[in-house]
């Protein structure tokens, strides 16, 4: 039995928020919308915890050790999860925004700030608790809200930053009674960073932060024990006694010892705070991130000019000062070591971890900063094509999530892309009027496919072989076509009188079916030049089209919400699905009708069949994707694509607290220019802010999903949505019996694999449909005896074992041995795998993913090896070594 669950998020590795470092690990932890990203640095994957937030994830923080996790949203709703195990641990909710938030050294407490409160509380444990969290303390001595905080080495101490631009220092240490919060004042602007350094024989220290590009280093000072005056009497005496004890605790050194060879400890209540340094960056732009490594003594430095610098403390010592963009640096860490920087700049979608000491990117993704509008899966289902607003189109490694490679010649909005037979080349339209050809053996533009008049294209086709380009416009209502070689204009069919919105041809004959508004489904004779050949007619505008992958069935959707079966040969309808109901999603912010009375977003805008035929996916403008039985022509399943509050459409039913006279108060515009400094708050606030009765509404996000995209091999899909790329990924049930017995048992498959009985231990092991015991059957037949116990595998389990042998390609060593088998199967069951290639074509297609990824990794390394060796053979000087090296190796 097979399930899809989400997988993954790709195509936005960042969104804003802060990003940590997973404990000591090489693992990045960074919010995109609701969902955590999780980014292995040393392994090169990515992957999406599967839980989400409320809402926009604002604040991340990571345990010392790795463990947990804590996420809070924008609206203050907190998750904490077990990164090991990656399930959702606790829930709760703060009620107020969070702006700052922090875990105590040993991991047992973490702080949050919340306005002008800080709070403390004690961090849960893996045990299910009703109170999982336990408020300890409460400060609220703030003028204004707090921007960020930090622990000390030993967790007694706490040190904030706030908005009326001072740094407060804080105690958790309950022999401190009657201690009031040291104040320290030095900053001209809102503070932005705040840390400890170490504890050392020499006292303790801080470094704060500010906007305007300050730094002041502060520094602990104890205060000395006076001595105590003389008295002459025995009442003097008693005095004298009594006034040194208030002297011990009014003037004493600050400072409790502790055992021989130990660090002292702290008392908050005695010393004084002195200013020795303040030091000033002097860089265009105002300070947006700041991050300070205590083992190292460096800081770091990003702005919102896109420069970024690293310094050497207390000195002030520059020790890199470098650009990675030109918009604002939102986030900037060390990692435990300090020889990792992570940058985050939320504008662009962009990650980077730079290390300083090799100056060497360890990593480098940016997302599409705009809205994905198409995607595309490779043949061989290793490489997922997207285009998006921004104008660009990106390469994806559908394994580990990385983008690898990016095309940036277009000039407007991507609307389709599209992978030519073999994966060599991927083709896009865009609406500034060119279709344009990308080589992905050398990355670049190789053909530019453009019209007489300009025009905006919005759908994108290519026959089987790929020599017939297809496009259709938005605006002049027509298909144009070229050829692939020449890149010259063959033919422009006219017919429609709308915006053709779906193009597709047949995978088995040489028609081209198209889509428009104007209410009908058109059959194109491309190769033969007789123009339109069949017209399907129907009462709705029609939003897409996609061809079953065998060529017999044709299916549309239509502005009234349902999808049209039709027979492209006959031309007769098969079917129609209602899915008005299925498809309808939540309420939007500016409807007046209820979700289920309104009539807006209840259609289909995309679809795709899987690689069998056997199941159909649609989505629209709706927080549901539909996957429907071709079949039987019923709804099978439905996915939310997101639970995130922050985006229109989620709800179901509105809140009418929130409405005022204005309009519901989500989409009115609070914004304070003392919020935000810089050149783009100023320029807001002459825009229309600061006039008397000017009111801005900001306008949410809308959930939808734009692209559908089944991958070839069928055990994963891809959706662009308002999210981002959402991966969806086949679960394979460890048990699932298909064909059992009382004699189909683990016991009677080991019993035959001992008395060397290959066949019907393989067989019994396909029957139960474990795929451990199948591994371990094909392992236990000796090579010679490959072929026979291959012929003795039944017809109906050649699909199990070969996708078995697809998964298990995926992580052994015995590449000969397997391959040993995909050609014995090949050779044996050829004719019954041509004849059902439609059954075991997603099978078939996952076991060449795997060779091809294996082949892929082996060319690597024998070209590495073999450029080794000439190097070493063309030496001037062959050491005893470097040729026993060469014996070896020959």
């Amino acid at each position: 039995m097979n399930a899809y669950r989400f997988s993954n998020l790709v195509g936005a590795p960042y969104r804003g928020g802060n990003v940590a470092f997973a404990g000591g690990s090489a693992a990045l932890v960074s919010p995109v919308g609701n969902r955590i990203s999780v980014t292995e640095l040393r392994k090169s994957e990515c992957w999406t915890l599967p839980v989400e937030n409320g809402g926009d994830v604002s604040r991340v923080a990571v345990s010392p050790n790795g463990a947990l996790l804590l996420s809070i949203d924008a609206s203050g709703r907190c998750i904490l999860v077990s990164l090991a195990r990656r399930i959702l641990l606790h829930r709760m909710s703060f009620k107020a925004p969070v702006t700052a938030l922090g875990f105590s050294p040993d991991g047992s407490l973490f702080a949050v700030a919340m306005g002008r409160l800080l709070q403390v509380w004690r961090t849960p444990g893996c045990r299910k608790e009703f109170m999982a969290f336990q408020l300890l303390h409460t400060f609220s001595s703030s003028h204004d809200t707090i921007t960020c905080l930090g622990w000390s080495p030993d967790g007694n101490w706490i040190i904030c930053g706030c908005k009326d631009f001072a740094v407060r220092i804080f105690t958790l240490q309950s022999n401190a009674e009657g201690y009031r919060p040291v104040v320290l004042s030095a900053h001209r602007n809102v503070v932005n960073g705040v840390f400890f350094t170490e504890n050392t024989e020499s006292g303790i220290g801080a470094y704060s932060f500010s906007k305007d590009g300050a730094l002041c280093h502060w520094v602990f000072h104890p205060a000395q024990e006076l001595p105590a005056p003389a008295l002459d009497g025995a009442d003097d005496q008693g005095k004298s006694r009594k006034r040194r004890k208030e002297d011990d605790l009014e003037e004493s050194d600050g400072l409790v010892r502790k055992e021989e060879g130990k660090l002292p400890v702290l008392r908050p209540d005695k010393g004084q705070w002195e200013l020795m340094k303040k030091h000033l960056f002097h860089q265009h732009g105002r300070l947006s991130a700041c991050d300070y490594h205590s083992g190292l003594n460096i800081v770091v430095a990003g702005f919102s000019s896109g420069v970024f610098g690293i310094y050497q403390m207390p000195d002030f010592t520059c020790i890199h000062l470098l650009s990675i963009s030109k918009e604002k640096i939102t986030t900037a860490v060390f990692d435990r070591t300090g020889n990792w920087v992570a940058f985050g700049c939320a504008k662009l979608g962009q990650l980077l971890v730079w290390d300083w000491r090799s100056e060497t990117y360890i990593l480098k993704q940016q997302g599409h900063y705009f809205d994905v509008n198409c995607v595309a899966y490779s043949p061989d289902s290793q490489l997922i094509a997207t285009g998006a607003d921004d104008n660009k189109v990106k390469l994806w490694n559908a394994a580990s999530g990385f983008c690898f490679v990016t095309f940036a010649e277009h000039t407007n909005a991507v609307t389709a892309v599209l992978f030519l037979a073999g994966s060599n080349a991927v083709l896009s339209a865009s609406l500034d009027g060119t279709v344009r050809a990308w080589d992905l053996m050398r990355y670049r533009n190789f053909r530019t496919f453009t019209t007489p008049a300009p025009t905006q294209f919005v759908s994108l086709a290519a026959d089987q072989s790929g020599e017939i380009i297809c496009a259709g416009t938005l605006d002049t209502f027509q298909i144009y076509v070229w050829s692939m070689k020449t890149a010259r204009l063959v033919d422009v069919l006219s017919g429609h009188e709308g915006p053709v919105h779906g193009l597709a041809f047949s995978p088995t004959d040489e028609f081209l079916a198209s889509s428009s508004w104007d209410k009908t489904v058109r059959l194109w004779d491309v190769f033969e030049g007789k123009g339109g050949v069949e017209a399907f007619t129907h009462t709705h505008d029609v939003l897409t089209v996609v061809y079953r992958p065998d060529g017999k069935q044709l299916a549309c959707s239509t502005l009234d919400g349902q999808i049209h079966f039709w027979d492209p040969i006959d031309g007769l309808l098969m079917g129609t699905i209602e899915g008005r109901r299925d498809v309808a999603g939540g309420r939007l912010m500016s409807d007046r009708r209820t979700a289920a009375n309104s009539s807006s977003g209840k259609c289909f805008t995309t679809m795709s069949y899987s690689a069998d035929g056997s199941l159909l996916l649609a989505g629209g403008t709706s927080k549901y994707i539909c996957m429907y039985d071709v079949a039987d022509q019923v709804l099978l399943r439905r996915f939310q694509i997101s639970h995130n509050y922050s985006l229109d459409g989620i709800l179901d039913f509105l809140n009418s607290k929130r409405m005022t006279a204005a309009g519901p108060i989500d989409l009115i515009d609070d914004y304070d220019s003392d919020n935000e400094a810089g050149v783009d708050g100023q320029v807001r606030g002459k825009l229309g802010q600061g006039l008397p009765g000017a009111q801005t509404n900001a306008a949410r996000p809308i959930i939808r999903t734009k692209c559908l995209r089944i991958s070839p091999t069928g055990r994963s899909w891809a959706a662009a949505t308002t999210e981002g790329l959402l991966i969806y990924s086949m679960d394979n049930l460890v048990f699932d019996p298909t064909d059992l017995d009382v004699d189909v048992t683990p016991e009677a498959i080991n019993d035959a694999l001992e008395s060397k009985r290959y066949s019907r231990a393989l067989l019994l092991a396909l029957r139960l449909n474990e795929p451990l015991l199948i591994q371990k059957c094909v392992e236990a037949v000796d090579i010679s005896a490959i072929s026979d116990v291959v012929s003795n595998v039944s017809l109906s389990y050649l699909g199990t074992l070969i996708d078995a042998l697809a998964q298990y390609l995926e992580k052994t060593p015995h590449l000969e041995f397997l391959l040993r088998w995909c050609l014995e199967l090949c050779t044996v069951h050829g004719r019954t795998i041509q004849s059902k290639n439609r059954e075991l074509m997603p099978a078939l297609k996952s076991l060449l993913k795997s060779i091809a990824s294996l082949q892929e990794q082996l060319a690597t390394a024998a070209s590495k090896n073999d450029y080794l060796l000439h190097y070493l053979c063309s030496a001037p000087t062959k050491s005893k070594s470097v040729e026993q090296s060469l014996d070896l190796c020959s």
